[in-house]
């Protein structure tokens, strides 16, 4: 087979690939290929180009044997590290005197790892977010056997701490068992119709005794008339009870609270007709480093308050993912020391 055949072969590959032949020199590569490694590659021995021990021996095993070989390549984009998986195929009649070649194909397979790190990363956040109140628990229960078993008062204390625990793990495995179902929803966008001034109006009516235990007035500011947009209105109210409720918890300290909607035929966000839901609060408001990383699984901008409230981290995950599957976005903006603007953009 000519040279020029050859290259033409590898570069049809619609990934990074090269040709190494029993000179151990890389006899052909393609543009990708050229991108990952080096683009002066050709003609030089593979060792000196891919470097990574555990590449190099599969590289060396299957020119020694003639069968298929498998490894991981391990990089940087210059935005983050990368990994490939190296599969090495044995190609008879080509190369130096036709003596044969290892063609190796380099998959990137990075959204894999990321995945099953953040799998393992949302396994060990579980496990430590139930852990936390199981340890309680069975301290209390160990020491109510013990040398609490007569003390009435203690007793009717640690009852009441292990009360609150049990709640805190039933809330954290009732959103766990919410994030799931909602994941599972997302690709499928609601098509009933609902009136969101109503559906915002009971919201608030539910959340008056929170927000009167707190001290916080609650207001609802819309146009005249029903506004209605295509949703689910179990997960609608799922968002919105969220917000608010956070509002009332962590920007309480500013005494109010307030819903404003407004209806655009043409929301730039959207780019089209769509309603805004903004809950306003006039707290401390929160940090900007903080922002990006909001909707995140377990990440908590106060960690300490959050879980004093009851709080199991996964709240504005659920909202992000319910308000993905109505097609709309979730907007955050604060300012420290002047509150937080939490905005909802639905479609029409």
């Amino acid at each position: 087979m000519s040279t020029d055949l050859l290259e033409e072969l590898v570069s049809a590959i619609p990934m990074p690939a090269l040709m190494v032949d029993q000179t151990e020199r890389i006899i052909a590569a393609n543009t990708d290929g050229k991108t990952l490694l080096s683009q002066n590659i050709q003609g030089r021995h593979f060792a000196t180009i891919l470097r990574q021990p555990q590449v190099i021996e599969a590289m060396e095993q299957c020119l020694r044997t003639k069968g298929p070989t498998k490894t991981r390549h391990l990089s940087n984009d210059g935005a983050q590290d990368t990994t490939f998986e190296v599969q090495c195929r044995y190609v008879n009649g080509v190369g130096t005197v036709s003596g044969g070649a290892v063609l190796a194909i380099f998959q990137d397979v990075t959204h894999l790892d990321q995945a099953s790190q953040m799998r393992r990363d949302f396994v060990a956040n579980v496990s430590h977010e139930l852990r936390t109140p199981l340890t309680a628990l069975m301290g209390f229960i160990e020491t109510l056997r013990g040398p609490a078993r007569d003390d009435d008062a203690a007793r009717e204390r640690f009852l009441q701490i292990m009360d609150e625990e049990a709640n805190r793990m039933n809330r954290l495995v009732g959103d766990l068992l919410s994030l799931n179902r909602v994941e599972s929803e997302e690709r499928v966008r609601p098509k009933e119709e609902l009136e969101l001034t109503g559906l915002l109006q009971s919201t608030l009516n539910s959340l008056r005794p929170l927000a009167e235990d707190a001290g916080v007035s609650l207001s609802l500011n819309a146009a005249a008339g029903p506004i209605s947009v295509p949703g689910d209105s179990d997960q609608l109210r799922q968002v919105f009870t969220n917000l608010i409720e956070n509002a009332i918890k962590y920007g309480g300290s500013g005494e109010s609270v307030e819903v404003l909607v407004s209806a655009s035929e043409r929301d730039t966000a959207m780019r089209g007709p769509a309603v805004r839901v903004q809950i306003i609060d006039k707290g401390p408001g929160i940090d900007a480093v903080h922002l990006p990383r909001l909707t995140e699984r377990f990440y908590r901008a106060d960690s300490h308050r959050s879980r004093q409230l009851g709080g199991t981290g996964l709240g504005l995950a659920i909202v992000k993912h319910i308000v993905n599957r109505h097609r709309g976005r979730l907007r955050v903006e604060s300012d420290l020391g002047k509150g937080s603007v939490f905005t909802v953009i639905l479609p029409r």
